[in-house]
C-alpha cells in the first residue's frame, strides 16, 4: 500500500523512475553500497518529532541529523527522534526503517538537507530492505515540495 501509493503518485504525474533490486541491507550506507549509489545521493528518511508533531527529515546516507541544529533551523523548541510506535501506522506496508521520503503522501511535513538538494539523481528505500527507487531530485522537489533546512 505505501509504495503503491508512491508509484501511483509518480505514474499519475508522468514521472520516470527506476526500481532496482539489491541484496538485503539495513543501514542507509549499506543500501547505497548494495545498490551502487553514492551515499551522498541516497536519501534516508528519518522520522522526527518537531515540537511534538511528526515530520520527515530527508538527508544523504553520509550525513547524520543534528537535532539541535534542525530545531534551530526550524525555530522549534524541541526536535527529537520519533519512536517506531509513533509512525508505523503511517507506513503500513513498509518494513521498519525502509520508508520512502514522500511524506506529503502520508500527511507528514518534509524537511530536506541542502546536501541532498545538490544531487541530480536520488535513490531511496522502496518500502523494503531489498529494493531502491531512483529518480531526479528536481522531480522529488517539485512533487514533495520539501522545506530545505540545515540539519
Amino acid at each position: 500500500m505505501s509504495m503503491e501509493r508512491v508509484t501511483r503518485f509518480l505514474d499519475e504525474n508522468g514521472v520516470k523512475y527506476v526500481i532496482q533490486q539489491h541484496s538485503p541491507a539495513y543501514t542507509a550506507q549499506e543500501v547505497a553500497e548494495a545498490a551502487h549509489v553514492p551515499g551522498r545521493h541516497f536519501a534516508k528518511s528519518v522520522m522526527v518529532k518537531v515540537d511534538g508533531r511528526l515530520a520527515l527529515a530527508v538527508l544523504p546516507a553520509t550525513d547524520r541529523v543534528d537535532l539541535r541544529r534542525l530545531a534551530q533551523s526550524l525555530g522549534a523548541q524541541a526536535v527529537d527522534l520519533a519512536e517506531e510506535a509513533d509512525f508505523s501506522d503511517r507506513f503500513p506496508d513498509c518494513e521498519p526503517g525502509a520508508m520512502p521520503p514522500f511524506g506529503n503522501l502520508f500527511d507528514l511535513e518534509v524537511f530536506v538537507s541542502p546536501h541532498l538538494a545538490q544531487a541530480d539523481m536520488i535513490a531511496f528505500n522502496a518500502g523494503n530492505h531489498h529494493e531502491v527507487m531512483q529518480l531526479a531530485y528536481s522531480v522529488f522537489d517539485r512533487l514533495v515540495k520539501p522545506a530545505e533546512v540545515a540539519m
